[in-house]
This record gives structure tokens, sequence and C-alpha cells, in this order.
């Protein structure tokens, strides 16, 4: 074999690198013994055979990662074509990566898909239809029904108007692929004999009997043939209510046919709505005799198997009537007892002809909690996401509309009165409402600790802040019941309590507690006595007390008060201004009795306050005995 002399060649070759390629170690595969160039190699004996574009591809285009194991689905080699084509765009068509579907290996151009092989034969109108049109949302998942592609002309029929008519969705019972006219329609199997029986040739259009254009639900008997007023009077004349209107006229005749023909009107159950045309075995199932009138007892099932809304599960009354008409498919229906399980009031009562704006269609888990309906409304509202506000709606709104707040604090443990009536919610509430302070601190401790006049933290005054102050704005006016703890408010003060500014002249911080310290103007402007020009105490209470300055007491030390002295009024002795010791006011005659004008007058200088002879007539001034 080859290999046995020619390995070292296998493993040298570099282009390409055999090891790394894993290119097969039989040479004679590729190679001849003329030579190792030119070297062939018949893809047709490998599992994939080149064809078409594949047989001039450079074999390292496909084989990038060597020879082994090199995938032969076409997304492994072309996924960035897949994704790189506009024309149509595959990515947002969804189509499937399984290139074969469409493709050949001749060329990406004309490309083809057979469609029969989906179940969704294409016939008609449909042969020419762009891929897009039905495949908007991708090649996966696409509906069959007629309807789901084309409910915009269903919708925009006029003539005669789907819509209103309510004509089924099933296209295909009336249209095929061809186009939508002509169409077919059959009368006679739903609705009423218009292509047999009596009135088989008496028309030639739609319109001879539904004269609204727009709303096929609408007919008229008697706008044909022998239906004229005059004749259908004599005709009818004894029938107890009749009325010459087309509805009446089914009513009776329901196949058109006057044979045979019952007044349903003259018994206690006058045919209306979905009852006229109705075959009479539906309801007399049981012979005629005694039939019940109440609607359960024919639509019991029709009760039991509704689940939207669940009559059984909600307990809804069976009185029908309450709530339906004879109407096709028992719509339109009320609910007079709406109360009963949600109350219509304020905005509500708005929208009660229109259940879709709340039951959306589903009437067993429609929410009965405001935020159940309205969480759309929470979440765009501002800040209520942000300051968690609570979702029972109604702590705050009425059903009238949003903007009326019916918030009421004073339900709560925090009535708000003063300055916090006009504060946002958000001020105090800024973690949200569950678990809110009541403690004053809590909300105001910046305020407390940056308060300077008076300087709370300095003074140590207390946190508990409604001890001094009430809710209104600016802190003021505030009291400050532990005033006797810093400075006693008694007797002459107690009457300034009320004026703070007395005393502090806006200032609390450095306020004096010493009488001096307030009363210095009325110590100096005093002249009776001057207690400046004698030096008197600072200490005003040593002769004041706080209820006035007068009386006052004063320690006549200096010149002790005794014997006649004691009940002395300070003028008899102290002549104003001069409220140095003035004997001689008093004891004049004594001293002229014993001395001469020019003597000295210091009589305390020689005498005694006892008696005259007591003293040391000869003793020099200034001592005193």
């Amino acid at each position: 074999d080859c290999f046995a002399c020619h390995q070292q060649d296998y493993e040298n070759v570099s282009d390409p690198n055999h090891i790394d390629a894993g290119f097969p170690t039989d040479c004679s595969q590729c190679h001849t013994i003329m030579g190792w160039t030119p070297a062939t190699f018949d893809h047709n004996l490998t599992n994939y055979p080149l064809t078409g574009k594949h047989t001039t591809v450079d074999c390292s285009s496909c084989h990038t990662n060597g020879f082994t194991g090199t995938p032969t689905d076409c997304y492994s080699c072309h996924q960035q074509d897949y994704e790189n084509v506009q024309d149509p765009n595959h990515i947002s068509g969804g189509f499937p990566t399984d290139c074969t579907q469409c493709h050949t290996t001749a060329g990406w151009d004309g490309a083809d898909f057979d469609h029969n092989i989906t179940g969704f034969e294409l016939t008609g109108a449909h042969l020419n239809t762009d891929c897009l049109s039905c495949h908007s949302s991708g090649f996966e998942g696409t509906p069959t029904d007629c309807y789901s592609c084309h409910q915009t002309q269903y919708d925009n029929t006029t003539n005669p108007n789907h819509v209103a008519a309510n004509f089924p969705t099933t296209c295909d019972d009336c249209h095929s692929t061809s186009a939508w006219t002509p169409a077919t329609f059959d009368h006679d199997g739903q609705f009423f004999p218009i292509y047999s029986g009596k009135h088989k040739n008496e028309w030639d259009n739609c319109s001879d009997c539904h004269t609204v254009a727009s709303d096929y639900s609408q007919f008229s008997c008697i706008t044909c043939h022998e239906h004229n007023q005059s004749d259908m009077d004599n005709e009818h004349n004894g029938v107890s209510g009749y009325v010459y209107e087309s509805n009446a006229c089914l009513s009776c005749h329901p196949t058109g046919d006057s044979d045979g023909a019952f007044n349903h009107g003259d018994s206690d159950f006058p045919l209306t709505g979905s009852h006229v045309g109705l075959d009479c075995s539906a309801c007399h199932e049981n012979g005629y005799q005694n039939t019940p009138v109440d609607c359960v007892a024919c639509h019991q099932q029709n009760f039991n198997g509704t689940t939207n809304p669940d009559h059984q599960a909600l307990s809804l009354p069976t009185d029908c009537e309450s709530c339906h008409t004879t109407d096709p498919d028992w719509k339109p229906a009320t609910f007079p007892v709406h109360n009963q399980y949600f109350p219509l009031e304020g905005a509500h009562q708005q929208i009660s002809n229109d259940c879709a704006n709340c039951h959306n269609g589903d009437y067993n888990n429609t929410p009965n909690q405001c935020f159940g309906c309205h969480e759309s409304n929470y979440n765009n509202a501002p800040d209520h996401v942000a300051q968690n506000y609570p979702t029972d709606c109604e702590l705050c709104h009425t059903v009238n509309n949003w903007e009326e707040n019916s918030f009421d604090h004073s339900n709560t443990n925090f009535p708000l009165t003063g300055a916090h009536q006009n504060v946002d919610c958000s001020s105090c509430h800024e973690n949200g409402y569950t678990g809110t302070t009541t403690v004053c601190y809590d909300c105001h401790q910046t305020n407390y600790e940056q308060t300077t006049n008076p300087d709370h933290q300095s003074l140590n005054l207390p946190t508990n802040c409604e001890d001094c102050h009430t809710t209104n704005p600016n802190w003021e006016p505030a009291t400050f019941p532990i005033h006797d703890q810093f400075f006693q408010l008694v007797g002459a003060h107690a009457d300034i309590s009320d004026n703070c500014n007395e005393c502090h002249n806006g200032n609390y911080n450095n306020t004096p507690n010493t009488c001096f310290g307030c009363h210095e103007s009325d110590y100096n402007g005093v002249n009776d006595p001057p207690h400046q020009v004698l030096n008197f105490s600072h200490d005003c209470l040593d002769c004041h007390n706080q209820n006035d300055w007068e009386p006052a007491n004063f320690n006549h030390d200096f010149f002790p008060l005794s014997n006649e002295h004691t009940d002395k009024n300070c003028n008899e002795c102290h002549s104003e201004p001069n409220y140095g010791p003035q004997c001689l006011s008093c004891h004049e005659g004594d001293f002229l009795d014993e001395h001469n004008w020019g003597d000295p007058t210091d009589c305390w200088s020689c005498h005694t306050t006892f008696n005259w002879d007591t003293g040391d007539k000869m003793m020099k001034p200034g001592r005193v005995e």
C-alpha cells in the first residue's frame, strides 16, 4: 500500500495539510503512480455527491475545519446567505432553514415552494398572492382559516353588512378562493325559505327584502308582491294581535306559508326574537298542553353550561328575562343585579352600558378591587410607585373621579393640623405609608439640631417637640413649660411669662439669669436711694423680692438701727438726695443744746444711738462707740 512507503510524504504535505484535514491514508483515492499532482477526488464516492454550483467550489470552502465530520446540511455553509438576503428577508419572515425546501444547487434564483405539501393548497386568487401577505408574522403557525387574514374585508363589507347581520366568519360557507363575488348563501337552511316553498322565484335581488343595505338583520315582508296593507288587513281580520309589520309576519308564518299559521300572539307567550321561526317541537317537545312559559324551563342547560359568566358559580337568578331578551345568542344582555356584586356608582355609572370596559370579555375573573382594574392608572400617576402609595385606591379617591381626594387623615391616629395640613404627603411618608412614625422628633430632628435660638442641643432641651410647640407654621408661637428648670417665673415674672421678648429680646441663648443682668438700667436709674452712687449690691434679692421693687429690705449693719431708730422711716434720717446719715435733721435741737453752730454735725462720731450722754463727748470725730 502507498502509505507504507509514503507516510512521510503524507505527514509533511501542507497544501493541503493531510493530517489536519483528516485525509484518508489510501493515497490511490486521489493520486496516481505518475506523480502526486495532479490529484483528483471522486466526491460521488461519499454520501454527498457534488451537483450544480457545488461542482466548481473550492474544497476548502466547505471543508474549512478538515475533511472529517463536514456537515451536509445547506444552512451550515450558507447561514450568512440566509441572514443577508432581503428579498424576501428570511429572518423577519421566519423562513425555514432547510434551504432545499425552496432552492436547488443550480443557484439561489428560481426558488420554488410546493405549498400543497403544507395542508393548505393554494387555489384561485391565492395562487398569485405574495407570500408575506399571509405570512406577515413568519411562516410558522400561520392560520389557515379565511377570517384570520380577511377580518378587515369582513368588517368593512357593507353590502350586506356582515357585522350588523351577524354573518358567520367562516368565509368559505359563501365564498370561494376565486373572488368574493359571486357568493352563495344557504338562506333556506339557516333563515327563511326563499329558494323553496311559496317564496321560490318571488324575488330577484337580496335588496328586495333587505331594504337596508348596511344591515341585513333587517328585512321586509310587507314590501313584496301582494303584501299591501289593505289586503293584509282584510286577510287578518279577526286575528288577535295582528300588526302590519314584517317581524309580525315572520312570527306567524315562519315558513312563508299561510296554511296552518298559528297566531302565537293570541297566546300568553308571543314569539319574538330568536323564538320567531323556531320549530314548534323545540319548545313543545312534550305536547302543546301545559308548556311552561318561564325561560329556565327550556333553557336550564344554557344556564348551566354558560361559563362567561359562570351562572351557577355566581348563583345568578334563573329568571333569564331579568337580564336577557329573546335576541339571538342571548345578546345584548343587561345585568340589573350588578350592584349585588359590585355597585356601579360615580364614574362607573357612565360605563355601565359598555361592559367590555371592565370585563374585557371575561366575566368570571374581573377583579372587584380598584387596583385590579386601575393598575395602569396607579403606575402612570405621579409618585404613586416611587412613593409606595397604598394600592387600595379608595383610601384617597372616590368613585366619581381621581381628582376628588377623599383621604381623611383624621381617621388615623395622626390628625393633620396646622402646618401639617398643607404638607405634601411624601414629606412625611418618604419611605411609604406603612409604619410611618408619629413622633415629631423622627421627622424634625434636623430642625431640632439646627435651631440656634435657643440652641436646643447645647441647652439639652427635651426632644418631645410637642411639649413646647404646636403644629402652627414656623414653630410659633411656642411655650416653655420647663422654664423653672432654668429660671423660675414667680412673682412679677409670672405676669410676663406670655411675653418672652420682655426678657429675651429675641435672643434665647445669652439671656442672663441674675436680676442685675436684666435690671441694670433699673439699678442705675434709681435715685431713691442712688444705688450706683452708694455702690449697692448687684444682687437685687438682697433688698427686693420678685413681686415688686417695693417694699424693699436693707441690711443697715453699717449703722445699726436700735432703740429709738428701730421704727424710723428712712426719709426721717436720710434727706434726699443725700442718703448719708443725717443725725442733725432729727436732732438739731439736741445739737444746739450742747453745741454751737460751726461745731461738727456728725453726731455719731461722739454719740451712740442709746442716748446722748453715754458717748464720750471728748472723742475725736470719726470714732463711733
